[in-house]
């Protein structure tokens, strides 16, 4: 038995490259379909995502396991001709590959640290291929329990209480400045891009309900706003709009200022206290730095946030040192179960032998009793399962110990001379 994965991400392929391993979703539901032509395929699971492609197999003893999975990955995906460069590609074994599994899982071998889809996606993954019966004994259990890791690297760590991406955090320092809950603030967005498409998302996580959309092309205006349940602005109107706003968050990619301290002190006119967050995360910057003079106003620029997002990014990375114990811990108790499951028919064969031969004789026992009890029937039961449980007792312990070891197979031969068991794995 062979546990491999062969795969290809953001470190080790370029993006065309990735573009064309990529599987969307009922592409990996139509390639897993094809594993079962490969006979030497145990078990599979196909996991694809924006950045990498991961081909997690159990193989029957291949002489060459990247070059068999290499060959499988492009007949899944239909490229058997291309031409491949051998470091576009990654390979693990064993230990390896579950130490690169659990990394995935809790994020750690993200493209942003940290991140929460790729825990989704793999789960995904899993029952994607368990739905079609491709994992086995053996994959059930390392992506239960990879998942079940991932879930607690980010709830005992603090991996994914920061923002690490610029407007992710811009909608935090928006929070962080208002006076009232974020379910009640209105928010005007300048520009219909996907830097304003992602603050939006964000903010709408958030709990924002009142979202305004403003764009010198107005049919986008009106798509973003439309996606988002919100409203679309006229962009020579967006300035009375901005006065009902509590936050302003721009990032139109205008060649020039379009809020100067004219513009933003007619916003801040007759707020009665109530100030207004304006965001530029704009490049070339949209808002005049001077618009920070006004009273009433708090401004932020992408200067300001980037250099937030690399102090997060920081504190990201000494969480995720935290993660690495709880990695490894689960490491070592799998690789103990994983080591069990190659013993684990010998000690059923010879446990339901031990029982037959047990129940056999107990039958044999209580028919010379006909007056006994069911007191002293319990007793009797009783006893011979303790009679053979501390006679197996030892044995069981000493196979267990030499699961995957070179003295493995000497005790399957051992055992089966000894206790006669050679019928049974026949039957296997």
């Amino acid at each position: 038995m062979q546990l491999v994965v062969l795969g290809l991400n953001h470190r080790s392929a370029p993006v065309n490259v990735r573009e064309v391993f990529s599987f969307d979703k009922s592409e990996v539901g139509d390639a897993l379909n094809h594993v079962y032509e490969h006979e030497q395929v145990a078990e599979c699971v196909l996991l694809s995502t924006c950045n990498r492609t991961e081909l997690y197999a159990v193989l029957d003893d291949v002489a060459k396991p990247k070059e068999f999975m290499l060959h499988l990955l492009q007949h899944l995906k239909g490229c058997e001709d291309m031409h491949i460069e051998d470091d576009w590609f990654f390979v693990y074994e064993g230990r390896d590959l579950l130490a690169h599994l659990f990394n995935v899982a809790s994020s750690l071998d993200s493209l942003v640290l940290g991140e929460g889809q790729i825990l989704s996606q793999l789960k995904v993954a899993y029952i994607t291929a368990y739905s079609r019966g491709l994992t086995g004994p053996i994959f059930n259990i390392i992506f239960q329990r990879a998942i079940s890791v991932g879930k607690k690297v980010r709830t005992q760590t603090g991996i994914a209480n920061t923002p690490v991406s610029v407007s992710y955090a811009a909608v935090n320092l928006a929070e962080d400045c208002l006076t009232k809950p974020m379910a009640e603030a209105k928010v005007l967005v300048l520009g219909a891009g996907e830097m304003s498409e992602l603050t939006a998302t964000h903010l709408q996580s958030k709990g924002v309900k009142s979202i305004f959309v403003s764009n010198r092309t107005y049919h986008k205006a009106e798509l973003l706003a439309k996606r988002f349940g919100g409203e679309a602005i006229q962009f020579d109107k967006f300035i009375e709009q901005a006065k009902e706003a509590d936050i302003l968050i721009t990032s139109t990619g205008a060649p020039h200022y379009i809020i100067g301290p004219e513009e933003a002190a007619k916003i801040a006119a007759n707020r009665k206290g109530n100030p207004i967050v304006m965001i530029d995360i704009a490049v070339p910057r949209d808002i005049d730095p001077d618009v920070s003079d006004i009273k009433d106003v708090y401004l932020f620029n992408i200067d300001s946030l980037e250099s937030v997002v690399e102090a997060n990014k920081h504190q990201r990375e000494l969480e995720a040192e935290k993660a690495k114990p709880i990695i490894s811990e689960a490491i070592e108790e799998l690789e103990e179960k994983l080591g069990y499951l190659s013993v684990r028919p010998m000690m059923v064969l010879l446990s339901d032998k031990a029982e037959r031969i047990r129940k056999r004789e107990l039958h044999r026992a209580l028919a010379k009793l006909p007056d006994a009890d069911d007191r002293l029937r319990k007793i009797m039961d009783n006893m011979s399962r303790m009679i053979v449980r501390k006679l197996l007792r030892d044995p069981m312990i000493r196979f267990g110990e030499v699961a995957g070891k070179d003295e493995e197979n000497e005790y399957w031969k051992l055992f089966h001379d000894m206790f006669d068991l050679a019928k049974e794995r026949k039957s296997l």
